[in-house]
């Protein structure tokens, strides 16, 4: 305001000097005409200057955003969530039935679903572009180096997806192999893929609140089964430390389903938190989060991402009569589920944290997706899934964004 303000002054100082009273014209107004037009002419340019000084840096501001306070946010590339998805006939990227970590329960074309127009589509930003997956250079960059995912059952479909596109880059496939001979599962904490060829794993640990779940404490009313230590980070997160690249996401299981109903509520210190809302433990839980990245992760060596939540379509939140209809296409209007207030309050966590963090905001771009969900076509069909995605499907995308800000903010060796 002070910069218009200042301009304005200045424009109307040089209207008073530089316009005379209009009168008869004599020998002294003549003799005056001269040093009117000088004045004009210098007060003129002390206005340019003072509109240069003080305007064109606030009008670059406005144009090409503050940087200095959007660092967390990653608003130095596109916002890649604003966009829509367009028909691409080059996917799907890799077949799930020749990739050995992709889950059956995930393979949906392998489980019998006959439509593949779900695995077809490309999410397109309105202002850039997402760059085509190169398997190639990937893998040099990811050579030598460690990249692990934390999170539900979300993140670890997202890391299956990654190791079954990495692995059409690799032509011996044996030399891809998990750390400890494990086998994918539900309930297992720790899977590790190793690329030995160009030494580097891709890793998940499973941490479905991110925060401590421990049990009942000492004089806890009745109904309380456990609680979730919101002030303390789960007890495995000393496994996270010293990588590459860190990706985090929570948000499945911060439902009275997974929670009040089977008598798990919150904690913080000693202090049973029983009235408090799931949202407003969720915050406590993303700023314990949020702490112990400052505190522990070392800024120089580690990229850090947190995925905003992936959206559900149930046909209501009641689990004893939802049904789940996939359909054949994305939905054209994500109405409100485009916007959940779990992906506003991990926005408003980032903002405010020092350590850059990138924001990977995929809740609206997922929000459209009702035909790539699991259905019927698990390995368990008369349990429907709308919760769940098909592989090869969505999750791909979500890495091809993880990878364009990863590759895009580093220098690459190629």
């Amino acid at each position: 305001m002070h910069t218009f303000n200042r301009s304005a002054s200045l424009n109307r100082r040089a209207l008073t000097i530089g316009s005379p009273r209009v009168g008869r014209p004599t020998v002294v107004s003549r003799h005056y005409h001269v040093p009117i037009v000088i004045g004009f002419l210098f007060t003129f340019l002390l206005a340019i200057s003072a509109s240069y000084i003080f305007v064109v840096p606030s009008l670059k501001h406005t144009f090409n955003g503050d940087t200095s306070s959007q660092s967390n946010v990653s608003m130095s590339l596109c916002d890649v969530s604003d966009g829509g998805w367009i028909q691409d006939d080059s996917y799907p990227l890799y077949n799930a039935s020749e990739c050995p970590f992709a889950e059956q329960g995930f393979n949906c074309l392998g489980n019998g679903r006959t439509d593949d127009q779900y695995l077809k589509w490309r999410w397109k930003p309105k202002n850039c572009d997402v760059p085509k997956f190169d398997v190639h250079a990937v893998l040099e960059w990811l050579r030598n180096r460690r990249l692990v995912f934390v999170g539900d059952s979300m993140s670890r479909s997202q890391w299956e997806s990654l190791i079954c596109l990495l692995m059409t880059g690799v032509e011996d496939k044996k030399t891809v192999y998990e750390l400890n001979g494990s086998k994918i599962t539900k309930r297992i904490r720790f899977l590790g893929v190793r690329f030995s060829s160009f030494n580097f794993t891709v890793e998940f640990f499973r941490s479905v609140f991110l925060v401590q779940h421990g049990w009942m404490p000492r004089y806890a009313p009745r109904r309380v089964r456990s609680t979730l230590k919101l002030d303390k980070l789960d007890d495995i997160s000393s496994h996270w430390v010293d990588t590459d690249v860190l990706i985090f996401n929570t948000g499945q299981w911060w439902v009275p389903g997974k929670l009040f109903e089977t008598g798990c509520y919150f904690q913080v210190g000693s202090s049973l938190k029983l009235g408090m809302s799931i949202p407003g433990a969720f915050r406590v839980a993303l700023d314990t989060w949020a702490s112990w990245v400052e505190r522990t992760i070392d800024r120089k060596r580690t990229s850090v991402f947190f995925r905003t939540f992936e959206p559900s379509h149930w046909s209501t939140s009641d689990q004893r009569s939802r049904s789940c209809n996939v359909t054949q296409y994305p939905i054209l209007e994500a109405s409100r589920r485009d916007q959940h207030v779990f992906a506003d309050i991990a926005e408003e966590v980032v903002k405010n944290m020092s350590f850059p963090i990138t924001l990977l905001r995929i809740t609206s771009l997922s929000a459209f997706r009702i035909d790539a969900h699991v259905g019927n076509w698990s390995d368990n069909p008369s349990l429907p899934d709308c919760s769940h995605w098909c592989l090869p499907g969505l999750p791909d995308m979500w890495n091809e964004i993880l990878l364009y800000y990863i590759l895009t903010n580093h220098e690459s060796p190629l």
